[in-house]
């Protein structure tokens, strides 16, 4: 009987743990999707957040915006890196029309690097330091990061170089796009969660009228 019973209770705790993993993953990907629901690019957004959330349990809103940012940081610098090595070709070969419109191109996205490393030691401060700079804090990262979304438009929209292949110019296109994409997918994630914030500690806009 005994020897029966415990083949039994292995492969009932084997499917008691399938399940509780696959509920879990289920609720995970449900609570990613209702807070990429507000983004444009929300599969992106599931795609970026999930894998984060699946690990740590529901984050907060604040922290799925950390998340957020952090990836567009991690994008935006492996782009500039892409850039600089290009650029660097063009230069030795002595084009300087082509290095000049790549490097004016490198350094809108160097600036968008700087922008979103600021932002994200900003969004770190905001709630720790009182309810009284809290919009300053605001302020900042979405003027800091709107900086660096307009910046990486400017650079893939004046990006015409004959001195580069077509598929290494398709290339840089596609990692400034993403860039862009996750920019603007964190600034959705950050309106939720200031306004959901702002909202729970009574704090209001000033009226500029």
């Amino acid at each position: 009987m005994a020897q029966n019973f415990l083949p039994f209770l292995v492969f009932s705790l084997t499917i008691f743990l399938i399940l509780t993993i696959v509920e879990s993953r289920s609720r995970a990907r449900m609570y990613v999707g209702s807070q990429c629901r507000s983004t444009i690019h929300p599969d992106l957004c599931v795609q970026t957040l999930l894998p984060y959330v699946t690990k740590t349990g529901l984050p907060s809103p604040k922290l799925l915006a950390q998340v957020s940012l952090a990836s567009c940081l991690s994008k935006a610098r492996f782009t500039k890196t892409y850039m600089n090595m290009v650029a660097k070709k063009l230069n030795e070969t002595k084009n300087s029309e082509d290095y000049q419109a790549m490097a004016e191109c490198l350094h809108q996205i160097s600036d968008g690097v700087n922008q979103i490393t600021q932002s994200f030691k900003e969004l770190q401060q905001m709630g720790k330091d009182g309810d009284d700079n809290f919009l300053w804090h605001e302020s900042n990262v979405q003027t800091w990061v709107s900086a660096a979304l307009t910046g990486a438009t400017t650079c893939m929209d004046g990006i015409v170089v004959d001195g580069i292949d077509t598929s290494e110019k398709a290339m840089i296109r596609a990692r400034i796009l993403k860039v862009k994409q996750l920019a603007s997918n964190y600034l959705a994630l950050f309106t939720h969660f200031t306004t959901r914030y702002r909202a729970s500690h009574g704090i209001k806009i000033p009226n500029r009228s």
